[in-house]
């Protein structure tokens, strides 16, 4: 079950099609990213479960919604046989605050050994592309963040535009931040939070957290 990245709306919306097509919401990657098939079994019981968990009334269901990159692209790396029933969220808006608290309120499913999964980038500017001497902000802002991270800090990491250093130049838009918060907020133990990887891509810092 994952947090998409489509625009933000209120009240929250689920895609759990079985056999859904994706959608390539993103450009200037090479052809053969727009060829990707990730086929998922019928998820249909398992939203019903997700939307009385939600908080948001009435919750939207599609049956037929395509499944976007910040979904399929991690569940490719990590259930490459596409067996594994996927619910895909709308985020209910971008304010860190209310992705935590519907991580708080989907945390039920934890004990019922369904995965949680906030996708993002721990960084994701375009202007370094241009400016490679903004990497040093990006680079200071994901080491704020992994301290934050490891030792539970959510209230840090949730006024992260005002504690983050260099916030803004690392995420001018907050769509592939605030699923981080998700995740948090769904977690039983917060300070339990730790990095499975780290890497550098086009620039930009990928960190992989687990939290139980």
């Amino acid at each position: 079950m994952g947090a998409g990245r489509r625009p933000p709306c209120r009240p929250c919306s689920l895609a759990t099609a079985a056999d859904a097509p994706l959608f390539y919401d993103f450009s200037g990657f090479d052809p053969e990213y727009f060829t990707l098939r990730y086929r998922t079994p019928d998820a249909g019981e398992l939203a019903q479960r997700v939307a009385g968990l939600l908080g948001y009334q009435p919750v939207h269901q599609f049956a037929d919604r395509d499944l976007d990159h910040g979904a399929f692209i991690p569940l490719m790396a990590m259930y490459p046989a596409s067996d594994v029933p996927v619910v895909q969220v709308s985020m209910p808006s971008l304010n860190p605050q209310d992705l935590l608290d519907l991580g708080k309120n989907l945390r039920p499913l934890r004990t019922e050994g369904i995965l949680v999964i906030g996708s993002g980038y721990m960084t994701h500017s375009f202007a370094v592309f241009r400016n490679p001497e903004l990497s040093g902000h990006l680079g200071a802002f994901d080491e704020w963040a992994a301290a934050n991270i490891h030792s539970g800090n959510v209230d840090a990491l949730t006024d992260y535009l005002h504690q983050g250093p260099g916030a803004r130049i690392a995420h001018p838009t907050a769509d592939h931040y605030v699923p981080l918060l998700l995740a948090m907020g769904a977690a039983n133990d917060p300070t339990s939070a730790r990095t499975v990887f780290t890497r550098k891509g086009l620039g930009n810092h990928i960190r992989s957290i687990e939290v139980y």
